[in-house]
């Protein structure tokens, strides 16, 4: 039986197979490897990526696709199929010692940036992540400052990651066809952070109220937390725009506004 794709779970499956083997070749998969799947479908990386690793846990939030992907990835390997939401799942459960983990998944569209802000709870225990994405939204992850793309999603995502787009994935290589562009990513966790904060919840919500109104000079979507002075000192016009500012910038604010 041929199971649909669920709109409200932004279901596209992926059915290139050269692009799938494009995949893997870039995650390169070890037998030793601790590999999660986020939102795995019918298996199209799920399989070859059991096949090589033996072992693989994946994540799954539709529960009738579960049957065909049980159906599909038979004798390949150990597949632990963890029947939840990813945005409430709790990927220190799947640690036993001092092992990473290597995320992968084809994130849907509509909540590939939750996915991400609830990953970055867990750098300490990943080693990488490799993501099918809009081609839009991995735009905004590695966009530099003074770039329209460039906003909350770059700055957070490039402080606790190195950011490297891939390579692109046409609509055809999917089943339904999706209306946007697709791309690969990988996130790898920074050995040290780039930048040193007080406090990262403080500097999250700096970075959160700074782009809550880009068009707004940072005198104005800041004046509820810190004064003209405090942005000077922090070498930061009070006539520019959150998109102006660079990681270091935002992170020496909130280490004035820290101290203060």
């Amino acid at each position: 039986m041929k199971h649909i794709a669920r709109k409200r779970f932004g279901q596209n499956f992926l059915i290139d197979t050269a692009i799938i083997d494009r995949i893997i070749q870039s995650i390169n998969p070890q037998p030793d490897d601790k590999l999660v799947e986020i939102g795995p479908g019918l298996g199209a990386l799920t399989c070859p990526l059991l096949s090589i690793a033996k072992k693989l846990d994946v994540i799954e939030l539709d529960r009738d696709i579960i049957p065909l992907l049980k159906k599909n990835c038979a004798d390949r390997g150990q597949l632990t199929i963890h029947n939840q939401d990813v945005l409430r799942f709790d990927f220190k459960s799947l640690i036993h010692n001092t092992e990473k983990l290597k995320i992968i998944g084809n994130l849907p569209y509509n909540i590939s940036t939750p996915i991400i802000f609830h990953l970055v709870n867990y750098t300490s225990i990943i080693s990488d992540m490799y993501f099918m994405l809009q081609k839009e939204v991995i735009k905004r992850l590695a966009a530099t400052p003074g770039n329209s793309e460039y906003g909350r999603l770059s700055v957070m995502t490039q402080f606790h990651f190195n950011v490297t787009p891939l390579f692109l994935v046409p609509p055809e290589s999917f089943d339904p066809r999706p209306k946007v562009e697709s791309a690969i990513v990988r996130l790898r966790p920074h050995d040290t952070l780039p930048v040193t904060v007080p406090d990262k919840q403080a500097f999250d919500d700096l970075v959160k109220q700074a782009f809550s109104q880009k068009r707004k000079t940072l005198k104005n979507t800041l004046k509820t937390h810190c004064s003209v002075d405090q942005l000077l000192a922090a070498n930061i016009q009070p006539g520019q725009r959150a998109e102006e500012l660079s990681l270091k910038q935002f992170a020496d604010l909130c280490t004035i506004l820290h101290q203060s």
